[in-house]
């Protein structure tokens, strides 16, 4: 998304609404250093004391982060999962006891309100994390299994549920992929067929259980650097 020159008024809030739209369309991906103020009051037509206000107040929501001497880098793609990162950090035990905490109801939820194509888009999702495990496609799994524990979650037709568990979408990923060892056999993988199985029957204390089930085990496992 190119930025454009901005109109008179509140010019701050016209900034940080740019800035966000290009980091939430893609432009500038979680992780990447942003331009710095010169650039970018140049590109919208601002002093440089109103780009830093914006940046300022974009840090303050978790979107962006400034490190000194270095310029200002993506954190996250939305004021929630920015939030999120500012509580969580990088505890992995901490994102998986939230994790849990909304999995299971959505697993719960799921189970009791999901449509007949709510199952069908599991399915499909079940079989490509299953291939992309059996293929030892790391990154594919990692964006699979993640887009299955959202699509269970949203099974559940609970809005509130549902954006704030996507507003998880770094950190859950991130715990994904620090949980999966590619190099692992059959016997030793995560398995989410319970999931599917309990939510295609309708059965929510079973969904609930299963949901449970290998996150509280991700969580035994976590060696003591982690705990």
């Amino acid at each position: 998304m190119p930025l454009v020159t901005t109109r008179r008024g509140s010019l701050v809030d016209q900034v940080i609404e740019q800035l966000r739209t290009a980091v939430q369309q893609g432009e500038w991906p979680v992780g990447t250093r942003i331009p710095t103020e010169p650039e970018l009051a140049a590109t919208l037509g601002v002093g440089r004391n109103t780009v830093r206000e914006a940046v300022r107040a974009m840090a303050h929501s978790g979107l962006l982060e400034v490190r000194q001497g270095d310029g200002t880098y993506v954190r996250a793609t939305s004021e929630v999962s920015g939030a999120i990162r500012r509580l969580c950090g990088s505890e992995l035990r901490e994102v998986l006891q939230v994790r849990r905490m909304l999995e299971v109801e959505g697993a719960r939820l799921a189970a009791t309100r999901r449509t007949d194509a709510d199952l069908a888009h599991l399915r499909d999702l079940h079989t490509e994390r299953e291939a992309a495990q059996r293929d030892a496609r790391f990154d594919d799994f990692v964006r699979a299994d993640t887009e299955f524990h959202l699509a269970v979650v949203a099974c559940g037709h609970n809005t509130l549920l549902t954006e704030l568990y996507r507003g998880l979408t770094e950190v859950i990923t991130a715990s994904v992929a620090a949980t999966t060892h590619p190099e692992l056999g059959p016997a030793e993988r995560i398995e989410h067929r319970g999931i599917l199985t309990a939510i295609a029957n309708r059965d929510p204390a079973r969904a609930a259980i299963e949901a449970a089930g290998f996150l509280d085990q991700l969580l035994v496992d976590l060696p003591p650097s982690e705990a």
